[in-house]
C-alpha cells in the first residue's frame, strides 16, 4: 500500500493554459504539481503530463513545463488517460504498478483516468491537493466517488516522504525544503 518511488510513477492530468485561470484554487494544484514533479525528478520517478486537445485548450502551464522532458508529454482527446492509447502504452512500458495522479478536474478527466487505471490493474493514488474543479463540490464528489471504488486519496505531503522512506535518504532534505515553500 505504500508509495515506494522504484513502484510508482506520476501522472499529471491536463493543466493546461486555457483550463487554469477557470479553476478553484489553481495556484495549489499548480504548486503541489511542481513539487510533485521536482520530487519525482530527484528520486527517479517517471512523469506523464497529459494534454487534452492542447490546440484548443492551450500547453501544459509554464510553471510545470520545465520539469520535466518534452517526450514525457502526451496529447489526447479523451477524458480519461486510460482511453488514450498513446498514455497507457508509455505506463505498460514503464512497468510501475502505483500510479499517482493530479490535475484537473478532479470529477471529470482525474476521476476517469484513476478509475480507468484502476480497472485496468494499477494501484491508483489521487493527490487532493493537488487537483482541482471549477466548482469545490464537482470536486469533492470526484474525490468521494473514486475514493468509494478503491482509489486511495492522498495529500502532497504523503506522497513526497513515502517515495524518500527515511530520513536519511540523501534528497531527503532537498525535498523537504520544497515542503516549506
Amino acid at each position: 500500500m505504500l508509495m515506494t518511488a522504484d513502484q510508482s510513477s506520476l501522472l499529471i492530468v491536463d493543466v493546461q493554459e486555457k483550463l487554469c485561470p477557470v479553476m478553484d484554487d489553481p495556484r495549489a494544484v499548480i504548486h503541489n504539481c511542481g513539487r510533485l514533479m521536482k520530487g519525482a525528478a530527484r528520486l527517479d520517478v517517471p512523469v506523464t503530463v497529459s494534454e487534452q486537445y492542447p490546440k484548443g485548450l492551450g500547453p501544459t502551464m509554464v510553471d510545470l513545463r520545465d520539469l520535466t522532458t518534452p517526450e514525457n508529454f502526451l496529447e489526447k482527446t479523451t477524458f480519461s488517460c486510460a482511453g488514450a492509447a498513446n498514455i497507457m502504452e508509455r505506463l505498460q512500458g514503464l512497468d510501475r504498478p502505483k500510479v499517482i495522479v493530479a490535475g484537473i478536474e478532479t470529477h471529470v478527466c482525474v476521476c476517469q483516468t484513476a478509475l480507468g487505471l484502476l480497472q485496468s490493474g494499477y494501484e491508483v493514488f489521487v493527490v487532493a491537493d493537488a487537483c482541482s474543479s471549477r466548482h469545490p463540490r464537482d470536486r469533492e464528489a470526484g474525490l468521494e466517488r473514486m475514493q468509494a471504488s478503491g482509489v486511495r486519496v492522498v495529500p502532497t505531503e504523503s506522497v513526497l516522504f513515502e517515495w524518500l522512506g527515511d530520513a536519511r535518504h540523501e534528497a531527503f532534505r532537498e525535498i523537504s525544503q520544497t515542503l516549506i515553500k
